[in-house]
């Protein structure tokens, strides 16, 4: 077993608790959808925010989700000129039998622009029935 990371991030409209926390939530659980992840093997979460957001702490989603045991930080990502505006960010370290190539990080709404490369492209419309 290794020791692991895995990134995610999302952004959001609005500096609110509700929405900080929903789109918080919507992001903790796609990751650990997507890599299969257990708290049990989880040594810690990094939460981080811009500055932007300050109207809670993005680390309370995950209590929230029922992750108790779990060693959880919050942290202010640095103000760089042009940077991308109002986003949360998710480092887990986990122990895994994962390689790296089988980790799918998660890049949710304008944070995609992080990492295009791995970040799905949106997915065209379905033609109904024309």
């Amino acid at each position: 077993m290794m020791f692991r990371g895995v990134r995610g991030a999302t952004t959001v409209e609005s500096n609110t608790v509700d929405v900080i926390l929903a789109a918080t939530k919507e992001l903790l659980v796609a990751m650990i959808d997507a890599n299969g992840i257990e708290e049990d093997d989880v040594a810690s979460v990094v939460f981080t925010t811009t500055p932007d957001l300050n109207a809670v702490y993005p680390a309370k989603a995950a209590r929230e989700l029922g992750w108790q045991r779990t060693a959880l930080l919050g942290c202010l990502e640095m103000d760089v000129p042009g940077g991308l505006a109002r986003c949360i960010r998710i480092l887990i370290h986990w122990n895994t039998t994962k390689t790296l190539d089988e980790i799918q990080h998660i890049f949710l709404h304008d944070a995609g622009r992080l990492r295009p490369d791995l970040s799905p492209a949106p997915t065209p419309p379905q033609s109904r029935g024309q």
